[in-house]
């Protein structure tokens, strides 16, 4: 049986992968904001899964590096061991909003957030060896770029430039964690779940919600189709020392030529572990 942290796993592609991974025997911390929706999950996930695996409800809000910094604590006091951490809390936010940590929501959710619990997290997934980091990113970071003079984008806001941003900090995050963690038995991937027909768009404007709609029910996938890359990534046999890399579909694929810049991702570590006061606890 083995230990497996889901965040934004109160639905789409996060609930259903952990419906897969108690199927599977494991361990699974799911990981909510809200704490009847996310005692409700595990209902959820009990009920299809039924009783092969261990289904526990944890809360954590990833606007909030002290919530962020809360459920690690939480985890390493009940966890002697944590082999695979999936990182797929995310949200969009219609206006800049920014979190009470000063930072823009849609990069603290989406990229610090994970950020930070994986630092925190790092030390148990060494000694959990062989372990798994799945870092989930979207086909968005290739349209995404990085202003570090404008990180919490005070000048010319927009949902969908927020959000690419953070998925290409997915992807060079996870570039830089899986060059840290050479020669330790931790891996880190990333992944595009495909075109899923979730709910994290509801934070988008009003007027597009009919459109969202029917881009649902005609071209998008379902969440449990989403979640097969997420699990493959997590528990399959084919990619247990693959790392670094960025997938879609279970294959790996090259990714955006700014996620490659190596000196962009260092940058971006250095400024992420300034943001969230990240000093000896880093990888």
């Amino acid at each position: 049986m083995k230990t497996i942290v889901v965040t934004g796993a109160t639905n789409g592609i996060g609930l259903e992968a952990c419906v897969t991974f108690a199927r599977e025997g494991h361990r699974v911390l799911l990981v909510g904001r809200d704490a009847q929706r996310t005692q409700s999950s595990v209902e959820y996930v009990q009920a299809k899964a039924g009783s092969a695996g261990v289904v526990e409800p944890h809360l954590c809000d990833f606007s909030r590096q002290a919530s962020v910094r809360a459920l690690a604590q939480t985890v390493l006091e009940r966890c002697p061991r944590v082999d695979v951490l999936v990182n797929n809390a995310g949200a969009v936010f219609e206006r800049r909003t920014l979190t009470e940590d000063g930072v823009e929501a849609t990069f603290a959710v989406n990229h610090l957030g994970s950020f930070l619990l994986t630092n925190l997290l790092l030390e148990r997934l060494k000694a959990s060896a062989p372990a798994r980091i799945v870092n989930v990113a979207s086909v968005a970071h290739y349209r995404g770029a990085l202003d570090f003079d404008d990180l919490s984008y005070e000048r010319g806001y927009f949902i969908l430039k927020a959000y690419a941003r953070s998925k290409l900090a997915n992807v060079l995050f996870t570039r830089s964690l899986a060059q840290r963690l050479r020669g330790t038995g931790v891996t880190a991937n990333t992944l595009h779940p495909g075109v899923v027909a979730t709910n994290i768009w509801s934070g988008g404007p009003r007027w597009t919600q009919p459109l969202l709609n029917a881009w649902k029910r005609l071209f998008m996938i379902s969440a449990e189709e989403g979640a097969k890359t997420i699990t493959f990534l997590a528990t399959g046999e084919a990619v247990g020392t693959q790392t670094g890399l960025y997938f879609e579909k279970n294959r790996a694929k090259r990714a955006s030529a700014l996620a490659l810049d190596d000196a962009l991702a260092e940058r971006l570590w250095a400024e992420s572990a300034r943001l969230v006061k990240l000093t000896s606890e880093s990888a």
